[in-house]
């Protein structure tokens, strides 16, 4: 199987996984499966109900260039209204007195922080993604319609082993904590959906896997995610700006053979 290469960079990103409808709006540390199938669905134009098992065959790969920092946004809606203004309720009415119609919520962003991911999966769907990204139905964003893309988002339609190359040619923005070692290598964390073959990860339980995308009816299924630091070249280190953008176009070069 074949596949695509992402890069996904903002100056805010927010990839909710437990916090549906809460005052506390949660980000997970990287980007969840389910904002990522949220992400191509939309490209592709698929409305909200729609059937979600074609991408069920996607094995999705991320690569944590720079973690970023986690940013609380403090939010009020329906503050300072007279009653009938305010926040409706279930049943349809509205809330009442000064200190019941105001409604704080607290969302978390993740503030510069830039993953690549890799797409593998059945040559067709991957492709098709790719061209929807080249020509997306409704805009992409970063777990949240507030958290526009960077560009170059897609850096790879057509890549023979996407999760290889994470490992070893697609650059890294330099940042403090990639000091290189004794040795010239330098330490990223890797987030997989199969178990690593020298079994040394840590395993996390997310309930991210997309099953109804429907505004009244959301659903997720369980999945198991594998964390491991993996060791790469220095080489593929750049320093923020034009350096790194040219090597990140220079890699993005290595498909036009293939889209030709």
């Amino acid at each position: 199987m074949s596949g695509l290469v992402l890069r996904l960079a903002g100056p805010l990103q927010s990839w909710g996984e437990h916090s549906a409808f809460a005052a506390e709006r949660d980000t997970a540390g990287f980007p969840t499966r389910s904002g990522l199938i949220g992400l191509f669905a939309a490209a592709r134009g698929l409305e909200r109900g729609a059937e979600l098992t074609w991408f069920d065959l996607l094995r999705i790969t991320v690569r944590v260039d720079t973690p970023g920092l986690l940013l609380t946004d403090f939010h009020t809606v329906g503050g300072g209204l007279p009653s009938a203004r305010t926040v409706p309720t279930a049943d349809g009415k509205h809330r009442s007195g000064e200190n019941t119609g105001t409604i704080v919520t607290r969302r978390r962003y993740l503030a510069d922080a830039v993953f690549t991911v890799a797409v593998t999966g059945p040559e067709d769907r991957t492709a098709a993604i790719g061209e929807a990204l080249l020509r997306p139905v409704w805009q992409p964003y970063l777990g949240r319609r507030s958290c526009p893309p960077d560009q170059p988002l897609l850096l790879r339609r057509h890549c023979d082993d996407p999760e290889g190359d994470l490992r070893t040619v697609v650059p890294l923005p330099r940042r403090l904590r990639f000091d290189r070692r004794d040795d010239g290598l330098v330490e990223v964390d890797l987030l997989t959906e199969t178990v690593p073959a020298d079994g040394r990860s840590a395993v996390t339980e997310l309930a991210d896997v997309p099953v109804s995308f429907d505004r009244y009816d959301r659903r997720y299924a369980r999945r198991s995610v594998y964390r491991q630091a993996i060791t790469l070249p220095g080489e593929l280190c750049h320093s923020a700006g034009r350096a790194y953008q040219k090597a990140l176009y220079q890699y993005m070069s290595l498909d036009r053979g293939a889209a030709a």
